[in-house]
């Protein structure tokens, strides 16, 4: 791939943009499809679906998960691998798009890249951990728990993966607000006004979403999204403010010198 440089007062055509976003996508694609290679080597090497079924394990009372297909055990393990092959591609594709979009930043907003992808990284596998090892168990107790006295649960395998794992990236998602919200701060789209303006609708949000993305207990379940995620919208508003006083100050030094 070739490098498209922009020299010192020349903009990079639109024809060149549209080839270095290619070249992006490409990039990224390719290291995906990597990625869920070696997810799925490391799928047949160890016991993952054991530890992927932990969660349910003590609510199935000495039964094992069925499933009804015979895809369905190499099903199982494919998508595994998908999930875990997108985790583990997500550092290059953040850095693909972090490079397309840093021409438009100044240099010292350049040099947050590498703080801003260990970052990206930290907040996946904190929502990553916290729907696997809080969430995710309070919702298969509470879901196991709800009017069966007259019913047997015939749990499939490929339902509970397919519920765990979505909802467990659900949350690893979510979790890169400020991710996104830093991002466009760094491109001048919102300001710590704006933010502050839509405090209360975040509240809001962050609850309609933690009710969505937990189908369990009402109460707890979305206590234990909403928080986290309100939390990090608040946090989202700090960096934002302190980006903007920088940005306000170089601003101020660059026309005292320019009146100099």
């Amino acid at each position: 791939m070739q490098e498209q440089q922009k020299t010192a007062g020349e903009e990079m055509p639109f024809l060149d943009h549209l080839e270095e976003l290619r070249w992006r996508i490409i990039w990224s694609l390719a290291t995906l499809m990597v990625s869920v290679g070696i997810a799925f080597w490391v799928m047949l090497q160890f016991d993952v679906i054991g530890f992927l079924e932990k969660p349910i394990i003590k609510e199935l009372h000495g039964h094992k998960l069925v499933y009804t297909h015979p895809g369905d055990p190499f099903s199982i393990v494919l998508n595994a691998s998908i999930a875990l092959g997108t985790a583990l591609a997500l550092p290059v594709v953040f850095y693909q798009l972090w490079s397309f979009i840093s021409p438009a930043l100044h240099r010292h907003e350049k040099k947050l890249v590498m703080p801003m992808l260990a970052f990206a990284m930290l907040l996946f596998l904190s929502g990553v951990s916290l729907s696997w090892f809080v969430v995710l168990p309070l919702a298969v107790e509470w879901l196991m728990n709800f009017g069966t006295a007259s019913l047997e649960p015939m749990i499939t395998a490929s339902e509970y993966f397919g519920f765990a794992i979505s909802m467990t990236l659900a949350f690893g998602l979510c979790f890169e607000l400020p991710i996104v919200i830093v991002s466009l701060a760094l491109l001048g789209i919102v300001t710590p006004k704006l933010l502050n303006k839509f405090r209360r609708h975040a509240i809001v949000v962050c609850t309609i979403i933690g009710a969505f993305l937990t189908p369990g207990d009402l109460v707890w379940t979305t206590i234990a999204m909403a928080v986290p995620l309100y939390f990090l919208y608040e946090l989202s508003v700090l960096l934002t403010i302190i980006i903007y006083r920088k940005r306000l100050r170089r601003e101020a030094a660059l026309e005292a010198q320019a009146a100099a």
